[in-house]
Order: C-alpha cells, then sequence, then structure tokens
C-alpha cells in the first residue's frame, strides 16, 4: 500500500479526493431539494385544488322597479 503513495502527492490526492467529496454531496442535496418528497426547506408542495366542483355562484338579484 506505500507503493502507492510513492506514485501520487499524498496532499494533492486527498485535496482531490475532497474536493469531489464535496461535489458529490452538493449535487446529492440539491437532487434531494428538487424531489417534493425530500425538500427539507419548502416542505411537501400541496395539491393543487380543483376550483370547477364548487358550486356556480348565484345570480344577481335586480330590482324590478
Amino acid at each position: 500500500m506505500w507503493r502507492i503513495w510513492t506514485l501520487f502527492d499524498p496532499r494533492r490526492t486527498l485535496v482531490a479526493l475532497a474536493t469531489f467529496l464535496f461535489a458529490l454531496a452538493l449535487v446529492i442535496h440539491f437532487i434531494l431539494l428538487s424531489t417534493d418528497r425530500f425538500n427539507w426547506l419548502e416542505g411537501p408542495s400541496m395539491a393543487k385544488t380543483n376550483t370547477s366542483q364548487n358550486a356556480p355562484m348565484p345570480s344577481a338579484v335586480t330590482s324590478g322597479s
């Protein structure tokens, strides 16, 4: 195992690994934020209600004078 560190610079390798893992964590969190179930900032979106199920408004009463 020690021979692999003779091929790669340990500092550069660990910085690259940390950068990759941080970018991967950001991507995973943004994917979760884009879903409805796991969006912890806005919460689940409410189902849009269908207003066509409401009764129609009664017609206005005009005075017949």
